[in-house]
């Protein structure tokens, strides 16, 4: 096994090298940063270029490239004569631990994203919880109960749950929980951000602010997955072993939990592997119509401002979580079923 996490590791290297030239190139087509830092006022012409020349936006994008990447202290032009290395203004890149600083806030950009990473984790990692116990518990129970009465609602609810769009579900979800509440005189759920500011924040308070959120990431999510969950424990209830299992006279239970559930489980834990590196990059759509201060919303806002050093780090650390996950995921494999060797 450790070779093949050394050998896995290794060939992540020139994967993750290919993701970011593919990137930084398709960043050249997206927009001109230097028109969106004056806000609504467009830079002077001479502003322009002097912001043009400090950024080093005036370099070839191979150069800017060998700049974000490896940095640019081991080169620097002296373009304005005054013996100062002046191309594009001393950064260490990103192989050093450098990504760079927000054309926006002028702060450096992990500081952006370490400001609002825990409140994206906080969002998903409830939501994904809510996932899994969701898909499994409804998947399973279909499955036994396979062409029943509740086994075909819950086949039609799936459907249509999974056919709803995430924007629509959000804002029915508001009209319900908020807007109705509140006009029937109930106990009604907040809609924006994650505390109400005259109360300040508290337990309460988040988990509150919590439920429409993760409400709306996990309901699609569980009419889907649940419908994996239940075709895989099918296929894996009809087979022999099962049967051998039964016949030795296992419960129910013992040969629900020690063979069907960890054999059927596998498709599921591919799902979930692909789920988690989205995690880092937040729900965009949820975090915007909730005002929730996480990733998603980071990336919308940067987007508008063609943002450029902290677009290539959101999507980068989505890059490199995409490889890690994909790892624990054939790891867990390994772990499930003792028939797949890695070695």
């Amino acid at each position: 096994m450790t070779a093949f996490v050394i050998r896995r590791l290794l060939q992540a290297v020139p994967q993750l090298f290919i993701i970011s030239v593919l990137l930084f190139g398709l960043m050249q087509a997206f927009g001109d940063p230097i028109a969106t830092l004056g806000g609504r006022t467009p830079p002077r012409a001479e502003d322009r270029e002097r912001l043009t020349r400090l950024l080093g936006l005036d370099q070839p994008v191979w150069m800017q490239y060998a700049f974000w990447l490896a940095g640019n202290d081991w080169f620097m032009m002296d373009r304005d004569g005054d013996g100062i290395g002046d191309t594009p203004g001393g950064r260490r890149g990103v192989l050093r631990g450098d990504w760079g600083t927000s054309l926006v806030t002028r702060k450096p950009v992990m500081e952006d994203i370490a400001d609002r990473l825990p409140n994206t984790l906080l969002l998903g990692l409830v939501g994904e919880i809510v996932i899994i116990i969701g898909s499994l518990t409804i998947g399973i129970y279909s499955a036994l109960n396979r062409y029943t009465f509740v086994d075909n609602v819950i086949t039609a609810l799936s459907f249509a749950g999974f056919s709803m769009p995430v924007f629509w579900l959000a804002l029915m979800l508001m009209y319900i929980f908020a807007v109705n509440f509140r006009r029937w005189g109930l106990p009604y759920l907040p809609t924006v951000g994650m505390f109400d500011p005259d109360v300040g924040p508290s337990l309460s308070e988040l988990l509150r602010h919590m439920v429409l959120p993760v409400a709306t990431l996990s309901l699609i999510s569980i009419a889907g997955y649940s419908r994996y969950v239940r075709s895989s424990m099918l296929d894996v209830l009809g087979q022999d072993y099962i049967r051998t299992a039964k016949a030795k006279g296992l419960t129910a239970v013992k040969v629900l939990r020690k063979h069907a559930l960890q054999n059927a489980a596998l498709p599921f834990v591919t799902l979930i592997g692909l789920d988690l590196p989205f995690l880092l990059a937040g729900a965009t759509v949820t975090e915007s119509i909730f005002a929730w201060p996480g990733m998603g919303r980071l990336f919308l806002e940067r987007t508008d401002r063609a943002d450029y050093p902290t677009l290539m780090a959101i999507l980068m650390m989505i890059s490199i979580a995409v490889v890690f996950f994909q790892l624990i995921t054939d790891l867990v494999y390994s772990f499930l079923d003792p028939r797949i060797r890695l070695d």
